[in-house]
């Protein structure tokens, strides 16, 4: 099963925020009325839920007992079993990971992955791999090596015979080797999947420069983050100095955002604004 951690609430935030509001004199604005309404927070808060609500449900708990254990999800019309590897934070399926498969999937429209080229950096398990890969793109699935037995495992049994295009499985350790294994001149990536890639490690500065390794001026990183301690904030201001970063969704019952970044100075192709 998966674990989620309690989530605290942070009920002076808001409070904090509402009381910048009034000091600001803006009160005639209508989005001023629409954050200070109780009713208006709540519609957000019960949206809020439903939608988490949504994703999780796509999780499934197996009704036959196997000598090999394995999750269930539901994407892409696809029943999709992820092992996992629990001695190891890089091969379990965290909220993250669900929070982009679904927003891979319900945004095709703005978001199409069909014939795209995708790299995914720090895939873990691969289930966000998976679902690029169901979804149409030339999907690039990275990590440790470590985790890259698990990884090809999971890759190998729900994407065979189902994928417009074949997945790959590559090691890739942040900072490392990237002009060897990643030169500048072939990486052409339209999108950069990462799922909870900040979290309990040292690496920071190497992510940091990954993700400008691998990133072109037409490239889109489409980056979930659940935010747990206060680095992760301080990634979150270095990282745009060097890209323009979006906040397109956010699932405050999760601590999760969803962001989309781009090369600094340039604008991709994509929605504009906030999906749900």
């Amino acid at each position: 099963m998966i674990l989620f951690k309690r989530l605290e609430t942070q009920p002076t935030r808001l409070g904090i925020f509402q009381e910048m509001i009034k000091k600001a004199s803006i009160y005639s604005h209508p989005l001023v009325h629409h954050l200070m309404d109780p009713g208006a927070q709540k519609e957000k808060r019960d949206d809020d839920k439903k939608v988490v609500a949504e994703i999780m449900a796509r999780c499934f708990v197996p009704t036959l007992i196997t000598t090999t254990s394995w999750e269930g999800f539901r994407f892409v019309g696809h029943e999709i079993r992820i092992t996992e590897a629990v001695e190891s934070y890089g091969a379990v399926v965290w909220p993250s990971a669900l929070v982009l498969c679904y927003f891979l999937e319900t945004n095709v429209k703005h978001y199409n992955m069909v014939d795209k080229n995708v790299i995914e950096i720090g895939a873990g398990t691969g289930l966000v791999s998976i679902v690029a890969s169901l979804l149409g793109a030339h999907v690039t699935a990275t990590d440790v090596p470590d985790l890259l037995g698990n990884l090809r495992y999971n890759i190998s049994r729900n994407t065979k015979m189902k994928c417009k295009h074949l997945p790959q499985v590559k090691e890739l350790s942040w900072g490392v080797a990237l002009d060897e294994n990643f030169p500048r001149s072939s990486n052409n990536f339209d999108y950069i999947l990462a799922a909870d890639v900040v979290y309990a490690h040292p690496f920071l500065e190497e992510l940091l420069i990954t993700f400008d390794h691998l990133c072109k001026e037409t490239t889109v990183i489409l980056w979930v983050m659940k935010f747990r301690l206060e680095k992760e904030n301080k990634f979150v201001d270095r990282f745009k100095e060097l890209f323009d970063l979006e906040e397109i969704s956010s699932f405050p019952s999760l601590n999760i955002k969803l962001y989309k970044a781009v090369k600094k100075g340039r604008k991709a192709g994509g929605v504009q604004g906030k999906e749900r």
